[in-house]
């Protein structure tokens, strides 16, 4: 049983003198103190019991005993850096390399997401010898200030946009420019970026590569539109660009039905950069980029050697064979299938029921719940959904969060062993909070955004 070495009220006292003002937490206003977790569950240092809805890090549960005991006993052996010998680097590679397409067998492993797709940048710009990137709308790709250049979720907050950075529509098929209507909203969208690639080069630009998550989650848990990636990929590359995915979110099962997010757009579709982290290490950190063999020659043609020295470490990579292990021992990308698809059934019963559901959404283990004020005008329910997350909080020991641009889409990604019991238990409280929502609250909603 863990013990709680400070109390709350001292802990948070030490934390706002010592830790940086922007390193903010869930639920500010009254944060919860966990000391201790296993499987979907956190606990407080009351011994409150909480379910968790959004640690999409720890892929496989809290502490699963099989990833702690392969940490420790790889611990006790070796843990040096990737630039002496060792089999678990390898090892972890080739087991990567079976859940990829052929062309895809390069790595190059770091330590998180933000490691990894300042990296794939790299790549894209050694290899193209450009700049310019094209990103989506609301995009995020990591906190590094290369990162934040390519994220408009984060520089229109900052110093705005750069002269090489050009930003597509975000394929929104509930809210954005084509919607569910249209007849093939994933060539529309593609267009876009057809047509940005030509405003591009009407400027004297050539781009290095297009930027995407394989299903937006800071965007508001969006499932890209079919088709959409394959003929965004044909543009690109006529160009002369790289189409790199960021699956830090969406990777290794979660989906279910496929290992990878770029996998639903078809089987014949493989981007030339994929970056991968949140997940890998089971709440350790551990990233990785894997591409081509073209792109990973023109990289190591600069001449200038790639040394990162924790990437690839034994424990690291150890952790990430136990993560694969334990994956497929228990199903869970199986269970990822049965369960997202029970919660989103789930979900969409109370969208008939309660006005303020606008779309059900999602893949697999990956959902988003839209909240609106008005189903004809989409008026997005921030408040609305800043209420519920708060009262699922504390009337009932859930957490959950939102995203997309107006903070109005509550997301569950949630460890992977997330069961079906628990998905009925959050769709009865959210049920039980949005009954409960007086018309007074919801009114509140037509105020200005």
């Amino acid at each position: 049983m863990a013990e709680e070495k400070l109390k709350k009220e001292e802990t948070l006292a030490m934390r706002l003198k010592l830790i940086g003002q922007s390193c903010r937490l869930f639920y500010s206003e009254d944060p919860v103190k966990i000391i201790r977790a296993r499987g979907q569950y956190l606990f407080d240092e009351n011994g409150r019991r909480y379910l968790d809805c959004i640690s999409n890090v720890q892929h496989v549960g809290h502490c699963h005993p099989a990833v702690t005991k392969a940490a420790m006993a790889q611990m006790d052996v070796l843990n040096t850096n990737s630039r002496f010998l060792h089999d678990n680097i390898v090892l972890y590679a080739d087991r990567l390399a079976s859940t990829l397409p052929e062309r895809l067998c390069v790595f190059y492993f770091v330590n998180s997401g933000s490691e990894a797709n300042d990296l794939a940048l790299r790549l894209a710009q050694q290899y193209t010898r450009r700049e310019d990137v094209v990103v989506l709308d609301h995009a995020y790709h990591g906190h590094l200030k290369s990162l934040i250049d390519i994220s408009p979720y984060k520089f229109r907050k900052l110093a705005g946009q750069k002269e090489w950075v050009h930003v597509a529509p975000l394929p929104d098929i509930y809210r954005g420019i084509y919607r569910e209507d249209h007849p093939n909203p994933g060539q529309a969208y593609a267009d876009t970026v057809k047509d940005l690639i030509e405003e591009i080069h009407q400027k004297g630009r050539q781009i290095s590569a297009f930027f995407v998550e394989s299903l937006p989650s800071v965007g508001g848990q969006i499932v890209l539109p079919e088709g959409y990636c394959s003929k965004v990929a044909e543009y690109v590359r006529s160009a002369g660009g790289v189409f790199v995915a960021d699956e830090v979110q969406t990777g290794f099962g979660r989906l279910g039905s496929h290992f990878w997010g770029f996998q639903l757009q078809g089987a014949d579709f493989c981007p030339d950069i994929v970056t991968m982290g949140k997940p890998m290490g089971n709440g350790h950190p551990l990233a990785c980029v894997v591409t081509t063999k073209e792109v990973a020659a023109a990289f190591t043609a600069n001449g200038v050697e790639y040394f990162n020295t924790f990437g690839g470490n034994p424990v690291s990579c150890a952790i990430g064979l136990a993560v694969l292990d334990v994956i497929e021992a228990e199903d869970l990308r199986g269970n990822a299938t049965r369960v997202g698809t029970h919660l989103k059934d789930m979900l969409k019963k109370l969208q008939a029921k309660h006005e303020v559901i606008g779309d059900v959404r999602g893949v697999g283990l990956f959902v988003g719940l839209e909240l609106i004020s008005d189903r004809l005008k989409r008026t997005p329910a921030t408040k609305t959904a800043a209420r519920l997350v708060k009262r699922l909080k504390e009337e009932d020991q859930i957490f959950v969060s939102t995203d997309g641009p107006w903070e109005n889409v509550l997301k569950f990604k949630p460890p992977m062993c997330f069961s079906l019991e628990n998905a009925d238990l959050v769709v009865r409280c959210i049920d039980h909070v949005l009954t409960d929502m007086n018309a007074n609250e919801l009114r509140l909603e037509n105020e200005d955004i």
